[in-house]
């Protein structure tokens, strides 16, 4: 089973992330299959390929509960500035 996770990098008490997809049953800081998105949770800055997310997921990857909160904030993000 697939899983979008995130991987950690980044310095000592300065976390950062990339949104990868992986196997589920490799480490978190294992090789990805493919890298997604970013997420620095110190300035809250994040970037996501929300297309190759869409595609992974009807191909059957399953989200954490962090990356799933991130996908839900992009996309809230995205209609607001087509509204706009």
């Amino acid at each position: 089973m697939l899983k979008i996770r995130l991987k950690r990098f980044g310095r000592k008490k300065q976390p950062s992330y990339r949104i990868i997809i992986i196997d589920s049953k490799k480490r978190r800081d294992g090789k990805a299959l493919e890298e997604v998105g970013f997420y620095n949770p110190i300035t809250k800055q994040t970037k996501l390929n929300i297309i190759k997310i869409q595609q992974r997921i009807q191909e059957g990857a399953q989200p954490t509960k962090t990356v799933n909160n991130l996908i839900v904030k992009a996309m809230a993000k995205q209609i607001h500035n087509q509204e706009n």
